[in-house]
This record gives structure tokens, sequence and C-alpha cells, in this order.
């Protein structure tokens, strides 16, 4: 098989790529080892920010997002029995955010693909990308029971922390940054309407909480809970009851609706940036090159950044013959990483008591909070870290 640009992974990422290669007239193949029932259901992300609900519409691709999802001007933030709303439409020049789950974002892309796009292949398992540093990068995978070769012009790897194609770049050449968050969150998705129009998040002495949803009649919910823990650890009764403890505020027409646990997972902490994020004519993006801890909502956002920023350095280089916006991807896209690193990891440490956290760290938390909540420049920061950096 030959194709000008071969992405690796079916995510939101791999998936929007193709549909901006396609709209400039590129032609591309997507291979997916999963299949595509798995691909359609894997939760993930459900924010989503104002550049990529831009590059949505754009791309053609927004029509149910603007029917079925659900648009939010702000959020709350809860400590000290207080609440504060942040709104971000005055504090930004009119930007929001959209909540719209990743599932959807994935149908809607494939059912485009699909369509009216290129190969999209599923069960289609990368096992290397090869000749990365030549002008004949080429990915070796293993469809229908038999192995074969993807000759491409680039290679763009959005196959995941765990993918093949961060591996095809040079140990020596590679520089990693991590950190590890001594908690996780643990993960509900619950049959009932959500207990607020926006969503919560609530710094607690028991440890955080976010309210939030997927639909106007499913709510979402997170508890912040010890690394290591199993879903299976905590009752449904046991997890609405430390919601509510952690969300309570003074204010006694508020309250927490409680309705059937329909799901339960945990999801681990971390912060984790792979650089240079181009090596030769391969390209990595997303979860590939980096990993943002879910506070700041930026996973799914960055990698929209990453893919937006090669279609635009692909079209210059067919169209003008100006190689110079891919000569920068790697800077480029690093430099909104980074901004999206700090904003998540700002936030993870404003909002989530550590378990070895003393009275000091207590105060200095809740001092964060009211310098937010008091002073507009701090204010203004969170809303345009929240509603997203510039593409």
């Amino acid at each position: 098989m030959r194709t000008t640009v071969g992405i690796v992974g079916a995510g939101p990422a791999g998936l929007l790529l193709a549909r901006l290669l396609h709209n400039a007239g590129i032609d591309s193949v997507v291979l997916e080892s999963r299949d595509r029932a798995y691909v359609e259901q894997r939760q993930r992300a459900g924010i989503l920010e104002q550049g990529t609900i831009d590059v949505l519409r754009e791309a053609g691709v927004g029509a149910r997002m603007d029917r079925e999802g659900l648009p939010h001007d702000g959020i709350e933030l809860r400590f000290a029995r207080r609440r504060h709303r942040v709104d971000f439409p005055a504090l930004t020049g009119g930007r929001q955010v959209m909540v719209y789950a990743q599932t959807e974002v994935c149908k809607d892309l494939i059912a485009a693909q699909l369509a009216a796009g290129g190969p999209l292949l599923f069960e289609a398992e990368a096992l290397a990308v090869e000749g990365a540093d030549s002008d004949t990068p080429r990915v070796r995978f293993r469809h229908e029971g038999r192995e074969d070769v993807l000759a491409c012009d680039y290679v763009v790897g959005c196959d995941g922390f765990w993918g093949v194609a961060r591996k095809a770049i040079p140990a020596e050449l590679s520089r990693t940054y991590e950190r590890t968050y001594p908690f996780a969150w643990l993960g509900i998705l619950a049959d009932v309407a959500p207990s607020h129009d926006e969503l919560v998040y609530a710094r607690g002495e028991r440890g955080f909480a976010l309210l939030s949803m997927r639909s106007p009649t499913v709510t979402r919910a997170y508890l912040q809970v010890p690394e290591g823990t199993s879903a299976d650890d905590w009752s449904d009764k046991e997890i609405w009851d430390e919601l509510d403890r952690r969300l309570e505020v003074d204010d006694p027409g508020w309250r927490l609706a409680r309705g059937p646990i329909t799901q339960k997972s945990v999801t681990p902490m971390r912060s984790y940036v792979h650089e240079p994020m181009r090596h030769g004519r391969l390209f990595l993006a997303g979860d590939a090159a980096h990993i943002v801890p879910p506070t700041g909502a930026k996973g799914l956002n960055l990698a929209v950044g990453d893919v937006v920023t090669f279609a635009r350095a692909v079209v210059a280089q067919r169209e003008k013959g100006d190689p110079s916006l891919l000569d920068a991807y790697s800077e480029t896209c690093l430099r909104r990483v980074w901004q999206a690193e700090r904003f998540s990891y700002a936030m993870t440490t404003m909002l989530h008591r550590a378990p070895d956290a003393t009275a000091f760290d207590d105060k200095i938390q809740l001092a964060r909070l009211d310098r937010v909540t008091t002073a507009k420049s701090a204010e203004a920061d969170l809303a345009e870290g929240y509603t997203g950096f510039p593409l």
C-alpha cells in the first residue's frame, strides 16, 4: 500500500487529521488496532475547548455536536463551603467550552471518513515504524491475518502512550519529562440529571471532587482517591455519600441528585512530555507525545492542536514548497503543550489534597483559590487556560 500520510491510530487525533487532509486534497490511510465498536465506545474526555469546537465545525463534522452538545459559559469553584462562578465569555472575549464526549467526536469522524475519506482500517495492528529518517518512511502492520507495509511520505503517530510510533525515535535523541501524582480519580457515569448546569470543581479537607455531565440525563462525577485504588473498593452508596460531603456548600437550596451508577473506573494522574515530537518524517501527536492530568480538560484538545499544526504544515509544503512549518512542528506544538501542562499542574495542585499535606499546604491552596476568586487577573488566567490556548 502507498499513501502520502500514514496515520497510526484512530482516536480523535488520527481521525481528525484524516478529515483535515481529505478536505485539503491530500490522501491518507488510517491504521487502528482495535475494532470500530471499541473506538466508538471507549470513555475519555468530554470537554471541548473553543478552538476544538471551531476546528470541528470548519472540518464539516460539527453538526451533531451543535445539536446535541452542551455549551458551557463557565465553571463553579467550591472550597471552604463557598461557591464561586468563573464566567468564561466575560473574561476571555466571548470564548466558551462544549460538553460533548470523545466517543461522540469519534463517531462523527468515523462516519465522515467512511463516507468520503481515505482508507480507515480497523483491527490493523501497527508493528513498527521504519525508515523514519529517510524520504520513504513506512509502517509495518498486521491486518486480516497477514503482514503488510504502508509506504508513506510522512507518518503521524496518533497511537497513544503505549503505541509503536514513539519507539521509532532513537533513545539518544529522546528527552522525557514526567510527574506521577500520589492520587487518582474514581469516575462514575450515572443515569440521573446533573445536579448543576455547569461543572463544579470542589476542594475539601477530604479531597477533590468534580461534578460533571455527559448529557441532560447522565451525570459524570469524579472523586480523588488514593493511588492504586480499585473501583470495586467503593459501593455506589459510598460514592454518593462522599460526593455529598465534598460538594457541600452553605446553600440550603442545592442538593446532589442521586441515581443508578452504570459505570465505574479509576484514572491515574500523570504528567508526561516527550521531546522532540518529530524525527525525520515521523511526527507524534496526542498521547504519543504528551499526557496531562485530567483536571484541566486538556488531553483531547492538545491532540487537536497537534494535528491542526501538522495539517497546516503539510499543506504549506505541498502548495508553496515551504518546509518551514514542518521543520518547526515540534517546537510549535511543544510551546502549546507546556502551557497546557502548566495549567493542568496548577489546577491539580490547587484542588487536590496530597496524602502528606501539612497545615501550611492547606493554607496555600486556600490562598490560591481565594486569589482566583477575588482578583480578576488570576480569574482571567484560569478562564483563558480552560477555554484553550490558541491553535
